[in-house]
């Protein structure tokens, strides 16, 4: 589900634990294409981009195994080249920006890759140059076919090399850190990314057998090696969501213990909301953020205003500053939010305006927040994301709405990009998407729908006399699941007059529980 309608005015207590960093997934899970040994990787996120580069990775013929809920294992002794050429791969690739990383791998150990120009969040303009430009003075060779819009990659030896990167570039950094660890000789980096999942991602491949130096620095040495060998890796906790549980804590007065956090490796993200007033405790790897009446900015020693800008790590990561900005929208003084890496995170502002936030606008790169505390409740709204960041701080302002406000987070580009079918149901006057899990047809015009994430009969009849647009495609019949059984479906039974148009949920199936039937003309 891409759509949240949130109440909000409550306060929140008791422990959370945040989920494994997707974009520590993104690269560890990548590299497991470096070695045909098999590689365990615990602590992986159960998130969309996550999910589907597995998938790709199965496509590939990867032997991909699920012995828990958060761990997997993979073994690419041998990986399908040729699925490479295929449209599904370019389709799927090109959806999925963190795709971008097999090049390195790939080209390493098979002296092939191609790749599509990659999606991704809408955060303004984001260069592949770092990556394609590394790889090449390692010895590859770049083509661009227009046609077909995908980059080919070929290289038949790859050569160690002195690089400056021009900039320092989180994803570029690793896929030339993976392409490196197979190459002959000795490879330098100057101006390397230096973030903490860099750091857990050379650990891991030095554990596997590369020689990597420098790590945690910007500048790093690899000498090449013949071939890496398996390993296990656990990720490390998603930063961005203990950033936005703690701004989450402040906002509602909730009195909440956030749960491995990972702490020594936050950086100075818990010293910045201290800065805004915020009480955040340390207790060994866990934060424990207290019961805030209010929380008041902290100024400069000389009393001006504070200023909290992004920067390359250890500065402070940009994926928060959407949070922070949020935050002070409920602190008492004022704050000036400095974007300075990405150009268009802001562009969300006039929607927290519209819900009664005092916030100033001063250019794209910038906004003053004038914090009034508890003196001004927030209004509810519908607010459409465009990226992961700001639907993180969407979801957080939502949350201290005044009690009884529904508000609606959306990120329609989950949907625009997904295969998957969905159906949207009209639910307090707002039209709320959910995905289609499993189908199969029970009769000629009946088709029976499993929806993700609602998985009981309470939440079922949340949907009694609700309205939906019923929006799953023509399908060959050939191609549905055949074998799953009454029980394995949850759902509502629906009326659909007309393929596309509104119909209306009549009833929940009482000899089935929650299966739904969705009448087809």
């Amino acid at each position: 589900m891409s759509s949240f309608v949130i109440e909000g005015g409550y306060r929140l207590s008791g422990e959370i634990v945040p989920q494994g960093a997707k974009n520590e997934a993104l690269q560890v899970i990548c590299a497991t294409l470096l070695t045909p040994e098999k590689v365990t990787i615990h602590n992986v996120p159960d998130i969309l981009d996550v999910n589907n580069l597995i998938q790709l990775l199965r496509d590939m013929q990867v032997k991909v195994e699920h012995p828990a809920a958060d761990t997997y294992t993979f073994q690419a002794d041998a990986v399908d080249l040729n699925y490479l050429e295929t449209d599904e791969f370019l389709r799927k690739s090109g959806s999925l920006r963190g795709s971008v990383m097999i090049v390195g791998p790939l080209v390493a150990r098979f002296g092939k890759a191609l790749i599509p120009k990659p999606g991704g969040d809408k955060i303004g303009r984001r260069r592949l140059d770092t990556h394609f430009v590394g790889i090449q003075k390692l010895g590859a060779c770049f083509s661009y076919d227009p046609d077909r819009q995908l980059y080919e990659i070929e290289a038949k030896k790859l050569k160690g090399a002195y690089m400056l990167l021009d900039e320092a570039s989180v994803t570029g950094t690793a896929n030339i850190l993976m392409a490196a660890v197979l190459a002959e000789g000795k490879t330098t980096i100057y101006n390397a990314a230096c973030e903490p999942y860099l750091q857990q991602l050379s650990s891991m491949l030095n554990r596997m057998g590369a020689r990597i130096s420098g790590v945690g620095s910007n500048l790093l040495t690899i000498e090449g090696v013949e071939a890496l060998g398996g390993t296990t890796h656990t990720i490390l906790p998603d930063m961005i969501e203990v950033g936005s549980f703690i701004g989450m804590a402040a906002m509602t007065g909730s009195d909440i213990t956030i749960k491995n956090t990972g702490y020594d490796m936050l950086g100075i993200i818990p010293d910045s909301f201290r800065r805004l007033g915020i009480t955040v405790e340390q207790i060994g790897d866990d934060i424990h953020v207290p019961t805030h009446d209010s929380y008041q900015i902290e100024t400069f020693i000389d009393g001006s205003i504070m200023t909290i800008a992004d920067a390359p790590w250890p500065g402070l990561t940009p994926d928060l500053l959407s949070v922070f900005l949020v935050v002070a929208t409920q602190a008492v003084g004022s704050v000036l939010i400095h974007q300075k890496m990405f150009e268009s995170r802001l562009f969300f502002v006039d929607k927290l305006i519209d819900m009664g936030a005092q916030i100033i606008l001063c250019d794209p790169h910038r906004a003053t927040v004038i914090g009034l505390g508890n003196r001004f409740k927030l209004r509810g709204s519908n607010m459409v994301s465009p990226d992961i960041r700001a639907g993180i701080a969407s979801r957080n302002l939502t949350a201290v709405c005044q009690r009884g406000e529904i508000a609606l987070v959306t990120n329609s580009d989950v949907f625009d990009d997904s295969d998957d079918p969905y159906i949207i149901c009209e639910m307090d006057g707002i039209l709320v998407p959910f995905f289609i899990e499993e189908y199969r047809y029970k009769t000629d015009t009946v088709i029976l729908l499993k929806l993700k994430n609602v998985d009981d009969e309470k939440a079922a009849r949340e949907f009694s006399n609700r309205e939906v647009f019923y929006s799953l495609d023509e399908v060959d019949r050939d191609d549905l699941v055949g074998d799953m059984t009454w029980d394995s479906f949850i759902g509502y039974r629906v009326i659909d007059e007309h393929h596309g148009e509104i119909g209306e949920i009549t009833d929940v199936d009482e000899s089935t529980i929650n299966v739904l039937f969705a009448d087809r003309p």
